[in-house]
């Protein structure tokens, strides 16, 4: 049998149909260029100042996606693990907003690793008593390392037990590109991105018992020397009202944040990957310069782009 031949007609439209259909699949699934995905399409279209490297998002409440920017993949985020840490405790364990919880005794491995030279940590002593309030304050002011894993431990059992709750909530948030591997964040196998973490911040910041501990500049814990201060120097600027710092060599800098604009609407935000390969407090630092830049542009522009 002689072999099927389509007219030159038909094999034009043929040709046709296939172009148009692949620039529709190239605007739904855009491409990567060298490695860092397209622009997330915004709600809200606002001139931002998004960070020229790493990856972050943001947010407004009940208005929608500002956008986000750089990477897709997960990356590590040091201490903004403790939000997911302090979300399970609470979980757990939920506290009233002027209720200080149950009192719960530091052990031995809490103090042994709070005089650590490696990582952050809050300077507690074996056999004393806190309530779980001041521990989660402990852990989310300072960034307490040591009292992120005593909490774990209280909390589960173990921080082996614990972790295994930490993803389990955050799979049940639809955090999909997210791996918990400890309480505190110390190792860079914890992985997230800059969209899961936003999920996380708009869970979190309907507890009210967090958002008061965020918002906290510095404050006084009995049994712990001299005023505890808040490693998110951005608090009270351009409406600042939290989240949770993070930083390591790995990391860069990451800052999980959020503000009130001038009309009380809620902004949330996330920048990761910040100067990673360097100190620590390097990356720290061009995580708040970046996170600060952006949301003073956001609560610039806000008001124009939602009359």
């Amino acid at each position: 049998m002689a072999p099927t031949r389509i007219p030159p007609v038909t094999a034009g439209i043929a040709a046709a149909v296939a172009v148009v259909l692949a620039a529709a699949c190239w605007v739904v699934f855009p491409p990567e260029i060298a490695g860092r995905a397209l622009a997330g399409r915004p709600d809200v279209d606002l001139p931002l100042p998004w960070p020229a490297e790493g990856q972050s998002s943001a947010e407004v409440q009940n208005l929608g996606s500002l956008g986000s920017r750089g990477e897709r993949g997960p990356v590590p985020i040091a201490s903004v693990t403790k939000v997911i840490t302090a979300y399970v405790v609470l979980k757990d364990h939920p506290l009233g907003p002027d209720e200080a919880g149950p009192e719960i005794t530091v052990d031995e491995q809490a103090e042994a690793e709070s005089a650590s030279a490696e990582e952050s940590s809050a300077p507690v002593r074996a056999g004393r008593r806190f309530s779980e309030r001041d521990l989660l304050a402990l852990m989310l002011v300072p960034s307490g390392n040591n009292v992120a894993r005593l909490l774990a431990r209280w909390d589960a059992g173990s921080q082996e037990a614990f972790v295994a709750k930490m993803n389990r909530e955050a799979a049940a948030l639809g955090m999909t590109s997210t791996t918990y591997t400890g309480a505190s964040g110390v190792e860079d196998s914890t992985t997230s991105t800059a969209g899961d973490q936003v999920r996380l911040a708009r869970e979190v910041m309907r507890n009210p018992v967090i958002r008061a501990i965020v918002a906290t500049p510095s404050l006084r814990i009995d049994g712990v020397p001299g005023p505890v201060v808040n490693t998110n120097t951005l608090l009270g600027r351009n409406g600042v009202i939290g989240l949770k710092t993070g930083s390591s060599t790995a990391a860069g800098g990451a800052l999980m944040w959020a503000a009130r604009a001038g009309n009380g609407a809620l902004i949330l935000g996330v920048v990761l990957h910040q100067s990673p390969g360097g100190t620590p407090a390097a990356g720290l630092r061009a995580a708040l310069d970046t996170s600060e830049k952006l949301i003073a542009a956001i609560q610039r522009e806000l008001p124009a782009a939602t009359r």
